[in-house]
C-alpha cells in the first residue's frame, strides 16, 4: 500500500499549490515578507501608520452555505463570503485588515475546485486591501462526503488605539443606523435549505418569480464587505459602536455592541425586508421572532452614532453605495443589553 491508495494524493496537493500561488501573490501588500509555501507567513507591520497600534483578529467559516455551492457546482463565491465575513468582524472594532489565512479541507482534493475557492478569496482580499498570506489545504479521505469540503478563515487587522471602537461611549439617546445586506450573507442556511430543498422540493436551478432569479443565484449572493463605505466615517470619529449582523440576527448581535445600562429599540417597519426573506418566511411558515433571530432580514451592519450625526453618517454611506442606509432605532436605558422591537408584524 501507499499514501495514494489510502486516499491522499500528494501530486494533487502540489498541483493545487501551483495553481493558487499566483492567486495569493496577487494579493500581497508591502508588508508581506514571505512567499506561499513557507512554514509560516511573515508580515511587517507599518509602524509609521500607527502611534500605538492594536491588533484585532477573528476566525470564522461559511457554514452550510457550502451545501448550496456543492449542489450548484459553483465554488467561486464562497471564498468571497469567507473573507468579507472576517473583514466585517474586525471592522466593527475599527480595524482595517492586514492579512488573511485560510483552511480548506476535503475528502478528495480536486485542484480545479480548490483553485476556484481560493480565487474567490484572492479577489475579496484584493478588494479589501488584505494579503492572502498563506493557509492549509488538507485532504482527509473518509472524513467528508465525496465532492464536499469545509472552509475556515483567519484574519488579522490593526487600528490606532485612540480610534478603537468598543461601544463605551454609547449613551441613551444615540441612534441606530442600519446598512443593507446583500442577501443571507453566511447565516441561516440550515433553515433556508430545509425550506427550499426539503419542504418546497426545489433545486438550485429552479426559477422563483418572487425573487426574479434562480434559487441558487439568490442563495449564493456573496456576503457584502462594509470596509469601503465605512472608511470615511471611521476617519470622522462619529461611530460609537457597530454590530455585524451574523448568526443570531439583530436580536443577538446588536447587544454585543452595547454597554451595560443600555438597551436598544428597533423599529421593524423602518426598512423594507427584501423579497428573499419574505419568501422564505411565507414558504416555511416561520414565526417572525425566529426570522429576526436567524437571518439578518436585510440589515447586515448596525452603526451606533449620536443623533446629531445620524444624517451625516447616512449621507456618507449613500455616497459610497449604501443609499438605503437609514435610522432603524435608538438606544434607551435598560439592563441587560438587549433588543426590543416595535412594529414587528
Amino acid at each position: 500500500m501507499d499514501y495514494q491508495s489510502a486516499g491522499v494524493n500528494i501530486d494533487a496537493g502540489n498541483d493545487t499549490v501551483r495553481r493558487i500561488r499566483a492567486l495569493a501573490r496577487s494579493t500581497f501588500t508591502a508588508g508581506v515578507m514571505s512567499d506561499i509555501g513557507s512554514f509560516g507567513g511573515l508580515f511587517r507591520l507599518d509602524t509609521t501608520r500607527f502611534q500605538e497600534p492594536v491588533l484585532v483578529s477573528s476566525a470564522d467559516g461559511v457554514g452550510t452555505k457550502l451545501k448550496v455551492a456543492f449542489l450548484a457546482g459553483r465554488h467561486d463565491t464562497v471564498g468571497v463570503d469567507l473573507v468579507n465575513h472576517c473583514v466585517n468582524d474586525i471592522l466593527v472594532q475599527g480595524a482595517e485588515p492586514l492579512f488573511f489565512l485560510d483552511y480548506l479541507s476535503t475528502g478528495r482534493l480536486l485542484p480545479t475546485v480548490a483553485e476556484s475557492v481560493v480565487g474567490g478569496m484572492a479577489s475579496a482580499c484584493r478588494d479589501n486591501g488584505c494579503a492572502l498570506l498563506g493557509g492549509e489545504t488538507a485532504e482527509m479521505p473518509g472524513f467528508y462526503a465525496d465532492g464536499e469540503y469545509d472552509l475556515a478563515g483567519f484574519i488579522v487587522g490593526a487600528v490606532e488605539r485612540t480610534k478603537l471602537i468598543n461601544g463605551r461611549t454609547i449613551a441613551v439617546g444615540d441612534v441606530l443606523v442600519g446598512v443593507p445586506s446583500s442577501g443571507l450573507h453566511t447565516n441561516g442556511y440550515s433553515l433556508a435549505r430545509r425550506i427550499v430543498f426539503e419542504q418546497l422540493g426545489l433545486d438550485v436551478d429552479s426559477y422563483v418569480s418572487e425573487l426574479g432569479r434562480s434559487v441558487g443565484d439568490a442563495l449564493l449572493e456573496p456576503h457584502r464587505s462594509y470596509l469601503s463605505p465605512l472608511r470615511p466615517i471611521l476617519e470622522g470619529g462619529r461611530v460609537k459602536g457597530m454590530a455585524h449582523i451574523t448568526g443570531g440576527g439583530i436580536t443577538d448581535n446588536l447587544p454585543r455592541a452595547l454597554p451595560h445600562g443600555t438597551t436598544a429599540i428597533v423599529d421593524a417597519s423602518s426598512w423594507e425586508v427584501p423579497a428573499l426573506f419574505r419568501w422564505l418566511q411565507q414558504s416555511g411558515e416561520v414565526p417572525t421572532a425566529d426570522m429576526m433571530r436567524t437571518f439578518n432580514m436585510g440589515i447586515g451592519l448596525v452603526i451606533v452614532t449620536a443623533r446629531d450625526h445620524a444624517e451625516q453618517v447616512r449621507e456618507q454611506l449613500a455616497a459610497r453605495g449604501s443609499r438605503d442606509a437609514r435610522v432603524i432605532g435608538e438606544v434607551v436605558a435598560g439592563e441587560p443589553p438587549a433588543v426590543s422591537y416595535v412594529n414587528l408584524e
